[in-house]
């Protein structure tokens, strides 16, 4: 039996809410506490599914977990059941959980040896996970895939620092990199590294363990290996999806709504692309307040061609709220064309869209152009199913406010990624029920 959210549209909503802690950066901290035989304390940890399977692994690997808040726990991985990675329970659990090939950058550096089950996770095109063992190979691991059991076997007794230039500044490829090198002997230096606030976050968590990384927040990273990491504390940045999907879920529902403790500066340019599209947004004090607005209007360039928002890594704007600004778009006064780059198949939700009424012309698997209603026109209540997490956010949106009822099954996708997403949503006046 799936879960499915029923959600009456076509009402403004207004108040404040919280944006979780951020999803991509807890799977790359929580990692981290393999690094070390000391306790580890991280906090605004997020409620959901992928980050909860990640703690439950560490649990059966015999890391000591403790939870001390609702979004507080303690780590203290001190005796790691070697056998584990061998078993059902670890290729069963390993294999679901695409955050599961973070832990084999730590578990190489402390122990010189670790397997993997091939990961799973979101149908987005083929995420590579080259780049991650090229790195590794690179500091001195050997890799041997069995078919017949379907692990990678990896040995790196003896990991050495170097120079290593990505094939792609992936920000899980260049953590799991970094979290290998920083044990490693000698010095290692990352270049083309993702510098994503989420990945600064880990490095400067790592320096306050003991490890000695420079060029944090550019993509040269310098790693001087040191022998023994401590523990340390450490809070999770909120998550910029969830905030970039707030900002648009108040414009196009035409709702007042303050996103509360955002770490402004962390986000890049984020608020600047919802701006291109009209979106008025002020900063008060760390809190984004967003006013109701019934109408808003996309810029077009200087000379008055239409407006490209394409994704990029960071600092671009990040692939994770693409479908966002789709979304918001269909509202908009004025056209503009959506540029996917770094992933395929993730404008595919598009047909539901359309189905609600929205005027979108999907080009290619990688670009849509869409043509505002400028709130002339309701989007219309559909029954629909949710592709992956943020194209399922972006259909809550486009159901929040669409005239009638809409329908979301699979919201299992969401949930991997947002928190209680729909008593949240109700706080804020939203008429969302879970069947």
């Amino acid at each position: 039996m799936t879960n499915a959210f029923v959600i009456n549209g076509g009402k403004p909503l207004k108040g404040e809410i919280t944006p979780q802690g951020a999803k991509n950066e807890a799977l790359q901290v929580i990692s981290a506490v393999l690094l070390t035989d000391k306790k580890v304390t991280i906090s605004n940890i997020p409620d959901i599914k992928d980050v909860n399977k990640l703690i439950e692994l560490l649990g059966d690997m015999g890391v000591v977990v403790e939870k001390t808040a609702p979004d507080t726990y303690t780590f203290i991985a001190k005796d790691i059941d070697q056998d584990f990675f061998q078993s059902e329970t670890f290729k069963s659990k390993g294999g679901g959980l695409r955050g599961s090939i973070m832990i084999v950058g730590p578990l190489l550096a402390r122990f010189g040896k670790a397997s993997i089950p091939k990961p799973g996770g979101d149908k987005i095109g083929r995420r590579r996970l080259d780049t991650h063992f090229l790195g590794f190979e690179k500091l001195g691991a050997q890799f041997n895939y069995n078919p017949a059991d379907g692990f990678f076997n990896v040995d790196a007794s003896n990991l050495k620092g170097t120079y290593i230039l990505l094939d792609e500044a992936s920000v899980t490829g260049t953590a799991n990199i970094v979290m290998a090198a920083v044990l490693a002997k000698g010095v290692t230096t990352i270049y083309n590294a993702a510098c994503e606030p989420y990945l600064q976050q880990l490095c400067k968590m790592l320096n306050r363990m003991g490890a000695k990384i420079s060029g944090i927040g550019s993509n040269l990273l310098t790693i001087e290996g040191v022998d023994y990491l401590g523990g340390t504390d450490h809070r999770l940045l909120p998550d910029m999806i969830e905030i970039g999907s707030f900002i648009g879920l108040a414009a196009m529902t035409g709702s007042e709504i303050t996103i509360k403790d955002v770490k402004y500066p962390e986000l890049g340019m984020i608020p600047d692309v919802f701006k291109r599209l009209g979106i008025k947004l002020e900063l008060r004090g760390d809190d984004i307040y967003i006013p109701a607005q019934d109408h808003y209007e996309i810029e077009t360039f200087i000379d008055g061609s239409i407006m490209t928002v394409a994704d990029a890594p960071w600092p671009g704007f990040t692939p994770d709220l693409i479908s966002i600004v789709l979304v918001v778009a269909i509202q908009a006064k004025g056209s503009v064309l959506i540029h996917q780059k770094m992933f395929e198949s993730r404008l595919f939700f598009v047909d539901k869209l359309l189905d609600m009424g929205a005027q979108i012309i999907l080009c290619d698997p990688h670009r849509a152009t869409v043509i505002g209603l400028d709130k002339q026109v309701q989007l219309r209540g559909i029954s629909m199913t949710s592709p992956d997490i943020r194209a399922g956010v972006a259909l809550l949106i486009a159901a929040l406010s669409a005239q009638g009822q809409s329908t979301i099954y699979n919201i299992e996708q969401i949930e991997r990624g947002y928190q209680h997403i729909d008593d949240r949503l109700k706080a804020l006046g939203a008429d969302i029920t879970r069947i």
